[in-house]
């Protein structure tokens, strides 16, 4: 939500005090639950790693190139050797399908994201994305300008967010009702300073805060911030403000899938502080979406590269060779291992994978990926038959946020639909498991049977949509383990994640976990980064 945003809440805050919509069941019984099932990662075969039971290789190719992992860093890898004219080189994917956390799905209502389902613009420095954007007709024209041009229909429609709090839907995300003036003070305060370290550089010119993150200022007092929390660093600026904090809270675990209090302080900043791009005929706080989410993105990515992935292919072992790097993988459809010798490696996959899989890795890098965390995710798709009643307040938006819940809400599938009418649609929902240890969480999200699940998703959505159960047909879950890489505090500036910055000879490493947190513009720009490296070494 930006200012422009928050001083107009201000002014309908009085208008929204007046009370709830009330609805009354008739019936006396809850009607059964939809059906549906539990989807993910492939857990079974992933932890076949634990044993190494994998069959020797059965067959040898010679492949200049092999990409590890075929997520938005491993696509992203592949689509730049593809834009520099190389063409020998293959992607081994694990999963059956490509696109790691930006997957979706579709069904006969609409497609829709299981994971990531956005794309701010992006800044100047993501000029990589840029080009890509303007490789799929996303961006028109100049992708170098400062102010793109970006095709309306990818553009998110209007309203764009909504908030519940306190039985009322608030427009954006800053509740206007049961709120006193010292908390309305303290967010503009909040808002004034995001805006100073916006605009304010280091010493070397750079950005106290960019996008990709290897573009920020390095200045010791900058730096200095990662070794604070951002809940913390709040209470510092004498911001105690409870729906200030509930804010900034939401938006760690939205996007790092950790609270406030865990989260480093200069990645809390750097979530307001980095997104300055501008872009032609539309608002700075607007974005990129699809009905699939960024499952568009790689959709495109796909098509793209049809001749060089290969899913169900797990790479167990990596090693390097006196002339090659030698790379079996298990082939799951065909029960059988392949060995590929390669100039190059580009391991794309989550980083945690690799000191099983990399067989001559030294022990401070094993150590140091030790270092990393990650958080879990439950993402629930809910097909309805019908849109559900609305409480009184603002309508209904793309995404829409509940003020008490450890949820993160949900966004709309068809709010990007030009039909005129439409009965049936899709609601995305969002939980990052981050009340508890990364490992706890893990085993809760494994281990809670799909029926838990729904009647939490089903008991939470009730409260603003009090038919939501009789309107839903089905209810989907797709479980992600290892979603994101966790910026703790003291992480993103610390040793570990440098030590892994380092770069290595012929097994290059690319993946957001490298930047220290998980979004579509930082794996872009791994994936481009190491496929640059490999072409200047072929």
């Amino acid at each position: 939500m930006n200012r422009r945003r928050f001083l107009f809440s201000l002014g309908a805050a009085t208008a929204a005090a007046g009370g709830a919509y009330a609805w009354r069941r008739d019936a006396t019984t809850l009607p059964p639950l939809p059906p549906g099932e539990i989807l993910g990662a492939s857990n079974t075969v992933g932890h076949r790693l634990r044993q190494m039971d994998f069959p020797e290789p059965t067959e040898t190719l010679q492949v200049p190139i092999v990409i590890v992992g075929g997520g938005v860093a491993g696509l992203s890898a592949g689509w730049k050797l593809q834009k520099s004219g190389f063409t020998d080189f293959v992607i081994l994917e694990l999963e059956s399908e490509v696109g790691g956390n930006a997957r979706s799905g579709e069904n006969a209502i609409t497609a829709y994201p299981w994971g990531a389902h956005y794309l701010p613009f992006p800044t100047q420095e993501s000029r990589a994305v840029r080009e890509l954007l303007a490789d799929f007709g996303v961006l028109q024209g100049d992708p170098c300008a400062a102010a793109p041009v970006y095709d309306e229909r990818y553009i998110n429609f209007a309203p764009q967010e909504r908030l519940y709090a306190h039985g009322v839907w608030h427009d954006g995300l800053w509740p206007q009702v049961g709120v006193r003036q010292r908390d309305f003070d303290q967010y503009r305060r909040f808002l004034d300073l995001m805006d100073d370290f916006q605009r304010r550089r280091g010493s070397d010119g750079r950005k106290a805060f960019a996008i990709p993150i290897d573009f920020s200022a390095r200045d010791p007092e900058l730096l200095a911030l990662d070794r604070l929390s951002m809940r913390d660093f709040l209470l510092q600026q004498g911001l105690d403000s409870e729906p200030l904090h509930w804010y900034v809270n939401y938006a760690c675990r939205d996007d790092y899938g950790c609270r406030h209090h865990d989260t480093s302080a200069w990645m809390g900043i750097h979530y307001f502080a980095s997104r300055d791009a501008l872009a032609r005929d539309a608002d700075r706080d607007d974005v990129l979406t699809w009905p699939e989410g960024n499952g568009w993105l790689i959709k495109q990515l796909r098509q793209r590269l049809a001749g060089h992935l290969l899913p169900n292919a797990m790479a167990w072992r990596v090693s390097a060779l006196d002339r090659a790097v030698r790379v079996d993988a298990y082939q799951t459809r065909e029960k059988r291992s392949v060995r590929r010798l390669a100039q190059t490696v580009i391991w794309a996959a989550p980083l945690f994978q690799a000191p099983r899989i990399c067989r001559e890795m030294t022990a401070d890098r094993a150590a140091a990926i030790g270092a990393f965390e990650y958080a879990p995710w439950l993402v629930a798709n809910l097909s309805l038959r019908g849109f559900p009643l609305e409480r009184r307040g603002a309508p209904l938006s793309w995404d829409n946020v509940l003020y008490d819940s450890d949820a993160l809400g949900y966004v709309v599938a068809t709010h990007q639909h030009r039909a005129a009418h439409q009965e049936q649609t899709v609601f995305t929902w969002y939980h990052a498991l981050s009340d508890g240890a990364p490992d706890v969480e893990r085993r809760r999200l494994l281990q809670t049977p799909w029926t838990t699940w729904a009647e939490k998703i089903l008991g939470e959505l009730s409260r603003p949509h009090p038919d939501i159960r009789q309107q839903a047909t089905r209810l989907d879950l797709f479980r992600w383990g290892h979603a994101m890489v966790r910026p703790r505090v003291g992480f993103v500036w610390g040793e570990a994640r440098q030590r892994l910055l380092q770069t290595q000879d012929r097994v290059l490493f690319a993946h957001s976990d490298l930047s220290g947190y998980s979004v579509f513009e930082e794996a872009h720009y791994r994936g481009i980064l190491a496929a640059e490296r490999a072409l200047a070494a072929s």
